[in-house]
């Protein structure tokens, strides 16, 4: 099992049976992203879509109370304390967001326990939010007096709708999972014993579908978030038409004629 080396390790990455694993691993401060944590992130979705290998990613926060409860505070004072420092800052957090909308492989986030402020910002930047059933939310920004920038609130909204965005802002407070998922902030609600095994299976089932055919729905997606005038039609009518000349079309349409499981190679 091999994993793709990072800037902190805070940051945990590794790979098994075609996942590639991101862990938030400060509990102490019940996973809290540190400055040096948002610069590691997007290198590590990088070298997890580079590695044929891995045909999802799954983050998740260490220990059992939280995927990520926010920015780490802790570092304001050094980390935001001039306007240069300030903008240096949400550069980092603005890239790991980037980088996690923009991945070319299917995202998920498996959410126990808090997830708040930043926390929230990244399960909503991946594809999939599958939570444990104590999972809670919130983006508490009205309760600070911080501003919050369109690029964050329209992403939210792309999901729950412009009501539920302004409920969550407007009110501060948090979320309980069956809340999350009646909003459509969430994809899956499961005890949360049966967290982890639940999601193994569900990024299996994803991991086991034609690379091709995943990589292809995934750059629709991306495009689908960006003006319709900045949208790449052409590149995605291409990835279609690639999907329709390989080599895993084909396993694909004789598997099911010979009602067997297919054996994909991205090719």
């Amino acid at each position: 099992m091999n994993a793709p080396q990072t800037m902190t390790d805070r940051l945990l990455a590794e790979k098994k049976d075609g996942i590639g694993w991101i862990t938030f691993n400060n509990p102490a401060r019940h996973n809290a992203v540190s400055f040096e944590m948002w610069q590691a992130l997007p290198v590590v979705l990088a070298n997890f879509a580079a590695d044929p290998e891995v045909g999802v990613i799954v983050l998740k926060g260490a220990g059992e109370k939280a995927f990520v409860a926010g920015a780490d505070i802790s570092q304001f004072k050094e980390k935001r304390s001039s306007e240069d420092a300030v903008l240096a800052y949400n550069k980092a957090a603005d890239d790991a967001g980037k980088a996690l909308q923009e991945c070319p492989k299917p995202t998920i986030a498996m959410v126990r326990g808090y997830c708040i402020g930043g926390g929230t910002a990244i399960a909503v930047n991946c594809d999939m939010r599958i939570v444990s059933d104590d999972a809670k939310f919130g983006v508490p920004a009205g309760k600070l007096g911080l501003g919050y920038r369109f690029v964050g609130i329209k992403r939210l909204a792309d999901i729950v709708g412009p009501a539920f965005t302004a409920e969550i802002f407007f009110t501060a407070r948090q979320f309980n999972a069956q809340e999350a998922l009646q909003m459509n902030l969430v994809n899956r609600v499961v005890p949360a014993a049966e967290l982890e095994q639940y999601t193994v299976d569900y990024a299996r089932t994803i991991a086991g579908n034609a690379p091709l055919t995943l990589a292809s729905v995934k750059a629709s997606l991306i495009e689908y978030g960006k003006e319709p005038a900045k949208r790449d039609l052409d590149r995605l009518q291409k990835m279609v038409d690639i999907c329709y000349r390989s080599e895993d079309y084909k396993e694909g349409q004789a598997a099911f004629a010979e009602k067997r499981k297919p054996v994909f190679k991205g090719k």
